[in-house]
């Protein structure tokens, strides 16, 4: 089969297609003709070098969509020529931009009808990040009010639309050129963090997904009312920060995205009640992987960006 890999840790150029040998699944697992992959800050950050996996050589991806190819000993929630979605365990189960990959039958969910495998591609690891952080951790409720910084990235466009369906009164923050597109996914209020300090002008936040960290992180700990939670996807920096939180009140948590079938089936739910949906930045064909994270690293996309590995059923 055909895959990405790399052999060394540096730029895009680095990624490579190489022709290995087909996975087979084992016990509790099954294998998936992948038909589309999406791309996320940590492919290119495990790249790079430095982040959890630091085995070479190296196919990097976590998001999954395609078709059941085959199930291993004791799975029976799939069987094959099923469509699914998911994200391999993270981090170290890593392996999607290839033809095929095998993972734990749980870590995916039935492909949401009515969406296509690109859609259904983007979505598993930023949706499982801000539905965890937002569900799992925050416990967001109707009514409250949730603060999502980077609000038109990956997580963050995703993070709105999951705020929202669950009620909340959602403000985000944004570039201004990206403000009509962070209200269209049903933000009530967005503000420009280039000319504006929202620790100056927010409070009573219940809740704030943070992707950014650094001085973000530090600063959002002043906008949360007491019983608050802030959930950050990054580590702080700030040593006094527990002592901090526990004079406002306040709970600080650090997420690291985990498979979840019953949050993949949860996604699901909310994609063919059409309440979620991934905005795509762009597509590349598998060859073209260097592209997909060279366009990344611009840190200038909305949304997502995903590999096409099969089109239309065809490889």
């Amino acid at each position: 089969m055909r895959a990405i890999s790399q052999d060394t840790h540096g730029t895009p150029d680095v990624l490579r297609e190489v022709v290995i040998p087909r996975p087979a699944p084992g016990p509790s697992q099954i294998l998936v003709a992948v038909h589309a992959a999406g791309v996320n800050p940590t492919d290119w950050k495990h790249r790079t070098g430095g982040l959890f996996v630091d085995r070479l050589p190296l196919i990097l991806g976590w998001d999954v969509s395609g078709v059941v190819e085959e199930v291993g000993y004791g799975v029976t929630l799939f069987k094959p020529g099923d469509e699914v979605f998911g994200m391999l365990p993270y981090p170290f189960g890593v392996g999607s931009h290839a033809e095929y990959a095998t993972g734990p039958a749980r870590a995916f969910a039935h492909k949401p009808k009515g969406v296509d495998h690109i859609q259904a591609g983007a979505l598993p690891l930023a949706a499982l990040t801000a539905y965890q952080a937002l569900v799992d951790t925050a416990g967001v409720q109707a009514g409250q009010r949730v603060l999502i910084h980077a609000a038109a990235g990956g997580v963050g466009h995703l993070a709105v639309q999951i705020a929202k369906a669950r009620g909340a009164y959602v403000i985000g923050t944004a570039s201004a050129p990206k403000h009509d597109f962070v209200r269209k996914l049903g933000a009530d209020e967005v503000i420009d963090y280039r000319t504006v300090d929202f620790a100056e002008t927010l409070t009573d936040i219940d809740a704030v997904l943070d992707p950014i960290s650094g001085d973000t992180r530090a600063r959002s700990l002043n906008v949360l009312r007491p019983g608050g939670t802030l959930v950050s996807l990054l580590p702080g920096t700030d040593p006094d920060e527990a002592a901090k939180a526990a004079e406002r009140g306040v709970r600080v948590e650090t997420l690291l995205v985990e498979a979840d079938h019953a949050g993949m089936n949860a996604i699901a739910d909310l994609v063919e009640a059409g309440a979620l949906r991934a905005h795509i930045e762009a597509t590349f064909p598998l060859a073209e992987a260097a592209k997909a994270h060279a366009l990344g690293e611009t840190d200038r996309t909305t949304g997502k960006i995903v590999l096409v590995v099969q089109e239309d059923g065809q490889e």
